[in-house]
């Protein structure tokens, strides 16, 4: 199953053009799909849809989002149209099947106070402390997604300008304006943190170094945000791409075109922006029945 999953990524390469983060994401989907199978003794894909059925029933066992069960199907569907198209089986099975129903769950935002604890808490007395305070001054600057801050190249800052390149989703290239504030920081930290790196271990294209002078991990982010969130008792499930739906929230409550926000993210359909609007709605009413009197 495994020579499959290559088989397929190749064919997502070259025929298809997808970004790797892309082709990983579908591999990992895949290689869970894969081990649930290995773990009822099951040699080859399932061409029966009940097997599939009982994966699924097994994601929500697990205690899956609807959201990581919905991108799992459409995962699955495409690698079993891959497998149609190359004879590699005679039926598919996701034919029969119908994709889960998405849920109504809106996206953490965190409130300004939040914001302001979370980007304040690294110790900038250190190094690295500096380092992290900038990646969060940077991130909430831009609303950058964390695999977009990782791949950030000196090459892509602009900084006399106000501005950054990146490239997101479908290699699509877009220039953001970045604060004053995340200016000053990333001056900072090239002063204090990464100038010491890359004299240490060598010059290197991206922004943001771990202390061996590498490249940054999404991975790496990812527990970078829970121990500053656990620090500051922040109780909300805080996800790298939390600053990312707080930088949106917080534009649209100050009157920020739905538009403008939809370019910022970088999202090709504005249906994807309109969610943050809905996010603006529930706490506009919270807000209303915290505060009017005859609520």
């Amino acid at each position: 199953m495994i020579d499959t999953i290559a088989d397929y990524a190749r064919y997502l390469r070259l025929d298809r053009g997808l970004s790797k983060n892309t082709i990983v994401s579908y591999q990992q989907d895949l290689l869970e799909f894969s081990s649930f199978l290995e773990g009822k003794s099951i040699k080859s894909y399932p061409e029966d849809h009940f097997v599939v059925t009982q994966f699924f029933a097994n994601q929500d066992k697990q205690g899956k989002s609807k959201t990581s069960q919905m991108r799992m199907f459409s995962s699955l569907r495409k690698f079993y149209q891959w497998m149609e198209l190359v004879d590699k089986i005679h039926a598919n099975p996701m034919n029969e099947l119908d994709a889960p129903k998405k849920g109504t769950h809106l996206p953490v935002v965190l409130s300004m106070d939040e914001v302001n604890s979370l980007i304040e808490s690294p110790d900038i007395s250190t190094p690295l402390g500096v380092r992290d305070r900038t990646i969060f001054e940077v991130m909430y600057a831009t609303g950058l997604r964390v695999s977009e801050l990782v791949n950030l190249n000196m090459d892509d800052l602009h900084l006399d300008l106000g501005l950054i390149k990146t490239l997101g989703k479908g290699d699509k290239e877009r220039l953001l304006p970045i604060s004053d504030t995340a200016v000053k920081w990333l001056k900072k930290y090239f002063l204090e943190t990464r100038d010491h790196l890359i004299e240490k271990y060598g010059q290197q294209k991206e922004v943001f170094l771990n202390f061996r002078g590498k490249k940054l991990t999404r991975q790496s982010i990812w527990r970078m945000i829970k121990k500053y969130i656990a620090q500051v008792g922040i109780k909300k499930d805080v996800t790298p791409h939390t600053l990312r739906h707080s930088f949106a929230t917080n534009l649209l409550e100050n009157g920020a075109d739905l538009r403008v926000v939809q370019e910022l993210l970088g999202h090709s359909d504005i249906s994807t922006t309109q969610i943050y609007t809905h996010v603006n709605k529930t706490r506009m009413k919270q807000v209303y029945n915290e505060s009017f009197p005859r609520a």
